[in-house]
């Protein structure tokens, strides 16, 4: 009898299933993403137009064909305005002080308020914190009817910017808060009122700017200086006015205020000048000691004493405050809240 085969051991998928899979599939790999064009990848280099001077000139008489760009100064200026549009997270105030008066440092406090306002988008406000009738409204709008002791009798019904608005006067974009004018009221502005004022005017405004007031002992100092993010200290390039710098920022790392000092800009006011000063030396001394120094030359229309015209400030006397207005932005990302 014959012999049945062996049965085979692969199965019937083994041996057919090949015939039902279909040709092998190929994977493709995902596609990578375009490359975004930019304005800068599509557009030819531009130099840019120049602004003023005989660039601006040539370029407007030569309908732009010629264009030299800015030069030096027009650069250095465009450099100090993008330092002073800073972005600025939250409020920061600033006190403008000084161990004693005559230097310059309600002019300094008012030209830094309205340098910040004119070239931020944002809200500034300079408070006159002086206990003795402040001059700070009479420099800058020339309206001191309503004051700050107006804003705490009426403090817990001010709960909108348009209250708060009542009680200040403009200057350009600058909002103004005058000091009480009558030094015979007997109402000194104490330290909880300032606090109390200035939590007030962080709610509605991103920069708060203090006029000091004379001397450092007086209680509103107390507050100014509790309430600051940084300070701005006002001398000369004379050997009193330098002396009362140094002996402000003496004062400021005595009291628990070292941070303050060690990052404070000095302005010398140039009011005052001899050529038997060393103002280079001056310099040096406080460029060791604080974050930033600053020189504003004399300028007639400040040594008036009246309404202050920023189109009126000589150049180098705008640019010198646009150096403040920097030094004292580049401190808002650090410090601002």
């Amino acid at each position: 009898m014959a012999r049945r085969p062996e049965p085979d051991p692969t199965t019937w998928w083994e041996r057919y299933g090949h015939r039902l899979e279909g040709p092998p599939v190929t994977t493709r790999p995902a596609p990578q993403a375009a490359p975004v064009l930019a304005e800068a990848d599509v557009l030819h280099p531009r130099t840019e137009r120049p602004r003023s001077g005989w660039r601006r000139t040539l370029h407007d008489l030569t309908g732009g064909r010629v264009n030299p760009g800015p030069g030096a100064a027009e650069l250095a200026r465009t450099a100090l305005l993008a330092r002073i549009r800073s972005p600025l997270p939250g409020s920061h105030r600033v006190a403008v002080m000084s161990v004693k008066g005559g230097v310059g440092k309600t002019t300094v406090a008012a030209c830094l308020g309205l340098t910040l306002a004119e070239h931020r988008g944002d809200r500034a406000v300079v408070l006159d914190a002086n206990p003795d009738a402040g001059t700070l409204a009479d420099r800058l709008t020339g309206d001191p009817r309503v004051t700050v002791r107006d804003l705490l009798d009426d403090l817990d019904g001010v709960t909108t910017w348009t209250d708060v608005s009542r009680y200040t006067s403009l200057a350009g974009r600058l909002q103004v808060l005058s000091s009480e004018q009558d030094p015979a009221s007997g109402e000194a502005f104490r330290r909880d009122e300032y606090e109390r004022v200035c939590d007030l005017l962080g709610r509605y405004f991103n920069i708060v700017v203090t006029d000091s007031g004379t001397g450092l002992v007086h209680s509103a100092m107390e507050g100014t200086l509790a309430r600051a993010d940084s300070v701005v200290v006002v001398g000369a390039p004379t050997v009193d006015g330098a002396g009362r710098a140094g002996r402000t920022l003496d004062w400021l790392a005595a009291h628990g205020h070292g941070a303050l000092a060690r990052d404070a800009v000095v302005v010398l006011s140039c009011d005052r000048q001899s050529a038997e000063v060393d103002t280079g030396r001056i310099v040096e001394h406080f460029a060791d000691r604080v974050r930033g120094v600053v020189q504003v030359p004399h300028d007639p229309h400040l040594a008036t004493g009246g309404r202050i015209d920023p189109t009126r400030l000589r150049p180098a006397t705008a640019v010198a405050f646009l150096e403040l207005g920097a030094l004292v932005a580049d401190a808002f990302d650090a410090r601002g809240r």
